[in-house]
């Protein structure tokens, strides 16, 4: 290579290695990644993540050990969705939404129609050493699914009903 990969070329080889399962090259990426920012926590979770889906739980723990020793903390994700004025903000597994009984009707709803349709969830993503039915949870109450309920519920309603589809 003519020149050095810098954070950019580094973090792209990592999750390229994810994606592929590489653990040889992955190791090797975010190695050189954590050198040149150790403080960076998508290093961390992205080489969690490839020794997740290679069932590398003890590698997994160490790693999260090594993250909290250094200090490293991963912010949670959130997604939101804007509905009259008011911006609903959710997290994986969130329980404070006031609306969360007919949200989780409607992913499940969602989840049956999907498999019903051949969807087969990616387990390899879910980065804890849980049952496989735990994992389905995790997948089926990630944060961007509860703001599509949520949207699908609310504002389709609310676009329905402003184009005359339904009465009240």
């Amino acid at each position: 290579m003519p020149c050095h990969p810098d954070v950019v070329g580094w973090a792209t080889l990592l999750s390229s290695c994810r994606v592929q399962c590489d653990m040889e090259i992955g190791k090797w990426a975010a190695d050189s990644l954590i050198e040149l920012e150790p403080q960076n926590p998508a290093t961390y979770v992205l080489l969690s993540s490839l020794y997740a889906a290679k069932g590398k739980w003890n590698e997994v723990a160490q790693l999260r050990r090594g993250m909290r020793d250094k200090r490293v903390k991963k912010e949670p994700g959130y997604s939101w969705i804007k509905y009259k004025g008011k911006v609903h903000v959710f997290s994986t597994d969130d329980q404070s939404n006031p609306f969360l009984g007919q949200i989780y009707a409607e992913l499940e709803k969602l989840n049956c129609k999907m498999i019903e349709e051949g969807y087969i969830p990616d387990m390899c993503f879910v980065l804890h050493d849980v049952e496989e039915s735990e994992k389905i949870k995790m997948l089926n109450h990630h944060n961007g699914k509860l703001v599509i309920a949520f949207g699908l519920i609310f504002v389709l309603f609310l676009l329905a009903y402003a184009y005359g589809l339904l009465r009240t």
